[in-house]
């Protein structure tokens, strides 16, 4: 189950784009029942193990602007580790459940229904596309934070900064977030795994199927409309938002 998981998400990543953390931390919870303790570091530290598969792709491409990614790192990279910080904090209190469910439902149920608004609306940002690496960095830090704290965020968030903060174009948008995603993945995932918060065997079978995954969703993303089954992905992941945050307000109230 835990090799067919790594490879089908891993595949999916590779067609659509869809940020990692986004799809695995959810589905560890809620259909492995993995701990939350355990199931946000082994999300970030897959998520590091595939984009080091999806990442040199772009970087050969020539898809990742490099100054802008220095400038998404100049905060994001504080960002994620004061994320992975308050996590351990929250573990500690014992309440980690409630926090990380609540975190991850508003974060995949913001980033879903922005992925279903640009399948519909999607030159709706065109018009304020202008250079401000100012605002780009100030909103990098609580995507850092929110990465390190859920394993989710840098995909949606990053993507929704660039095209809004710069004028970059979309294969450049792409290449350069999924840069920046795989730097806070390998930060965050490693504080993570020094604090014992991975599961060692399950990453080792998530990572076997999702490499197997990530080449195989690569050979497959031009021979698939990727548009539809992002859109498809997005419905079905704003479903899960709305789960992890009724179980949330379950927690809240037992």
């Amino acid at each position: 189950m835990e090799l067919l998981l790594g490879f089908v998400i891993a595949a999916l990543i590779a067609m659509t784009g869809v940020g990692a953390g986004t799809v695995t931390a959810p589905l560890l919870i809620l259909f492995l029942r993995v701990p939350v303790a355990q199931a946000v570091g082994t999300a970030l530290v897959f998520a590091a193990a595939v984009k080091l598969v999806v990442v040199p792709v772009q970087i050969w491409q020539k898809n990742v602007v490099w100054r802008t990614l220095g400038v998404m790192l100049l905060t994001g990279v504080p960002g994620v580790m004061l994320g992975t910080l308050l996590f351990e904090h929250v573990v500690r209190l014992d309440a980690d459940r409630f926090w990380v469910y609540l975190a991850l439902g508003i974060m995949i149920a913001v980033s879903s229904a922005w992925h279903i608004f640009r399948h519909f609306r999607p030159r709706a940002l065109e018009t304020r596309r202008q250079p401000r690496p100012g605002w780009l960095a100030a909103a990098m830090l609580p995507v850092g934070v929110e990465v390190g704290f859920s394993s989710s965020g840098a995909g949606a968030l990053g993507t929704l900064a660039l095209l809004s903060l710069t004028r970059l174009d979309a294969a450049a948008v792409v290449g350069t977030d999924l840069a920046f995603g795989l730097c806070l993945s390998v930060i965050g995932g490693g504080m993570h795994l020094a604090g014992g918060g991975v599961d060692g065997p399950l990453l080792g079978k998530l990572i076997a199927g999702g490499l197997v995954g990530a080449l195989a969703g690569t050979t497959l993303a031009s021979r698939i409309p990727a548009r539809a089954m992002r859109l498809a992905l997005a419905v079905w992941l704003l479903v899960i938002g709305v789960q992890l945050c009724w179980h949330a307000a379950a927690l809240a109230h037992s």
